[in-house]
């Protein structure tokens, strides 16, 4: 059993292309933030090293509404978690700096939240994510 836990939490109501980006976007602030958390090269009976993988799984929810997702986002705060955000305003994006300008223009109460990363502890994340269910 794992100590820490990763959580993404995305909005189900979505593009398919949009849940796709937002759990790639999210899953990589992961494994940029924290390093340590990041396995060994994958090699192949040839040879090859392949990227490695991130050592601790990532479990993906479903946030059936706004208020499911702004729940959690709150819930994760309390607890003083580790969270990553991805706005709808950053669809519209083309680069890091729209995305940091868009960001900034939003109070942390007034994200118009698409989705969510939490990491911690497994407890405390698990109590962030509590009533919702894993994404289909």
């Amino acid at each position: 059993m794992h100590e820490n836990k990763i959580a993404l939490v995305i909005l189900a109501d979505l593009a398919t292309w949009q849940k796709l980006n937002v759990t790639a976007f999210l899953a990589s602030s992961m494994a940029i933030a924290f390093p340590d958390i990041h396995g060994a090269a994958l090699v192949s009976a040839s040879g090859t090293a392949y990227l490695p993988f991130m050592k601790q799984p990532v479990l993906v929810y479903a946030a059936e509404t706004q208020e499911q997702l702004q729940r959690a986002f709150n819930r994760a705060k309390e607890r003083e978690l580790q969270i990553g955000i991805y706005t709808k305003e950053l669809f519209v994006t083309k680069n890091e700096e729209q995305n940091l300008i868009e960001i900034a223009k939003q109070n942390d109460d007034n994200l118009n939240l698409a989705g969510i990363l939490i990491y911690g502890e497994s407890k405390k994340v698990d109590k962030a994510v509590e009533k919702l269910k894993l994404h289909p």
